[in-house]
């Protein structure tokens, strides 16, 4: 149940990618889909058929080591499974699809998980993903959590279900920092001048800049992009931040190099069941959720299996065993109280952990947490063409 995890290994999101950045110069969003009439959906689930299969493309460390979910799945339905770790990055994965699902073949993957973001957008509105028929989505429909059922980037999860969730906030070591840190201006205080990390994401920090001069990044202009850049390059100039990373920020954190830094919450849970002195907050101004989403993509063989595999994650138990595995946020509710059971019979470091897990706002985040979270900017490409070099160049400086 400690061993990190390495979901986040990797920068996510276009603007710290060549694949991203070429993207973005090439225009894709000029090639836009018009969205799918209705009985155009309806027809095209008509003529699938289960045909005993499916192929499940997903990130690295994130399904137990044992595939119990995809076990139980294959031995209910009797659909054979295919389970590759195949993506590593956002803007990678969909620099290597594009050109293939634009030439109208298969990537030879019935479900794919991508998050939230830039490339998520350009797959949904280029056609690449395959509307969803929710009368084959009881569980989902059922056993959703309301929030994951309202998602800006997909209203009414057309093309989507979410997969996990996680929040960005701030991580600081308690060893060093004596102080309780509430507000995010605590990464832009003077008094940690060397200190303090920051994320080398371009849509990360952005969201951060905003937030602390009170801007909801979905309701942002170009204006509030440099308001929120000047901001982010007086901290740097100033010499407050110590280095801009990827994931080794929680190495950091822990070891001391830094004292706080922008953190994702799973990965400050794990080392919290490590014993490691590091604390998570969601800053009073807000923090960042984000969602990684299975997909249905364009060209797919089995979309009837995928569909039902799909929902087949979203009954309340298996989500439970996917959830204490990840250690990431559900979108399943009655995952907290499956795991709040089984914590009653568990014994010794088991039962510690799963009461962990069960009072974690890192897995289990609050009312109140949720209601300060906010989503990355959507962008169209020409956008992306202003909103990423303005925060690139404080992080490449």
């Amino acid at each position: 149940m400690t061993q990190p995890r390495t979901r986040r290994d990797v920068f996510r999101l276009a603007g710290f990618s060549a694949a991203g950045l070429a993207l973005a110069a090439c225009g894709v969003q000029g090639q836009k889909a018009a969205p799918p009439k209705a009985d155009a959906v309806a027809d095209y689930w008509a003529k699938q058929k289960k045909n005993g299969k499916v192929v499940f493309a997903n990130w690295p460390e994130y399904m137990p080591e044992d595939k119990g979910p995809l076990e139980k799945f294959k031995k209910d339905t009797g659909i054979a499974y295919e389970y590759k770790e195949v993506i590593q990055e956002n803007a990678e994965f969909f620099g290597k699809a594009d050109p293939v699902l634009r030439a109208g073949q298969s990537l030879g993957y019935d479900i794919v998980v991508m998050t939230n973001g830039i490339q998520l957008q350009h797959m949904i509105e280029l056609g690449y993903a395959v509307p969803l028929d929710h009368s084959k989505l009881p569980n989902f429909d059922a056993n959703a959590g309301q929030k994951y059922k309202e998602r800006s980037y997909d209203p009414g999860n057309k093309y989507t279900v979410p997969y996990t969730s996680g929040v960005t906030g701030i991580a600081y070591n308690t060893k060093y920092v004596k102080d309780e840190i509430t507000s995010i201006e605590s990464l832009f205080d003077p008094k940690y001048k060397g200190r303090v990390g920051m994320m080398a994401d371009a849509q990360e920090i952005a969201n951060f800049g905003m937030i602390a001069l009170g801007i909801d990044p979905e309701k942002s202009t170009e204006a509030d992009w440099n308001k929120a850049g000047e901001k982010l390059k007086a901290q740097r100039d100033a010499g407050i931040v110590r280095k801009y990373y990827d994931q080794s920020y929680i190495d950091a954190v822990s070891k001391g190099d830094v004292w706080l830094t922008m953190a994702w919450s799973g990965d400050v849970f794990q080392r919290q069941l490590a014993g490691e002195p590091v604390k998570f907050v969601v800053p009073a101004e807000g923090g960042t959720i984000w969602t990684d989403n299975m997909l249905i993509p364009k060209g797919a063989a089995n979309p009837v299996d995928a569909l039902m595999l799909m929902d087949y994650l979203y009954q309340p138990a298996v989500a439970a065993e996917l959830d204490e595995y990840i250690q990431y946020v559900t979108p399943v509710p009655a995952v907290q109280d499956l795991l709040r059971e089984k914590a009653k019979t568990a014994k010794g470091e088991d039962k510690k952990a799963l009461e962990d897990m069960v009072d974690s706002p890192l897995m289990f985040p609050s009312e109140a947490d949720y209601a300060k979270l906010r989503n990355y900017t959507q962008l169209t490409t020409q956008q992306e063409q202003v909103f990423n070099p303005i925060f690139q160049s404080i992080t490449q400086a």
